[in-house]
């Protein structure tokens, strides 16, 4: 199947221990297929999530969910249910250790989209724990 232009719908939150949460949306336009049991999509980032000029890639099938990030902010996470991994996060300021711990994945997806929620724990270096959900939403446009 080639690729389709299409709507992406983004929520996330990610809660502080005893610091509170915050919360982002938005949506923007990308680009999806579906192939082999797996949904693929990619958009460009903006400065909604203070990432202007990264791509953002998703790929979710079903093993669990990658998401790359090539540009000002690269990255490459691996989220395996059960799972904790470690990746390198690159920024302009300089190359960080993240931890992250995959409590749950939930996903739908075929030909015309669908939806996907991690629940996951990420820390830099071994501290500062953040509790994050992300939600994203496919739709033709």
């Amino acid at each position: 199947m080639k690729e389709k232009e299409v709507v992406i719908d983004v929520h996330s939150v990610h809660a502080y221990d005893e610091e509170g949460s915050d919360s982002l949306d938005f949506s923007t336009d990308g680009m999806y297929r579906y192939e082999n049991g797996s949904a693929h999509l990619w958009y460009w980032e903006t400065d909604v999530t203070g990432l202007p000029g990264t791509r953002t890639s998703v790929e979710i099938g079903p093993e669990g969910v990658i998401v790359d990030r090539t540009g000002t902010v690269t990255s490459r996470m691996e989220f395996r249910e059960g799972l904790k991994n470690f990746f390198p996060y690159e920024t302009p300021y300089g190359l960080a250790t993240m931890g992250m711990d995959t409590r749950r994945i939930r996903a739908a997806f075929d030909e015309n989209g669908g939806n996907m929620e991690l629940d996951y724990v990420l820390d830099l270096e071994h501290a500062a724990a953040i509790r994050n959900k992300f939600q994203i939403q496919v739709r033709e446009s």
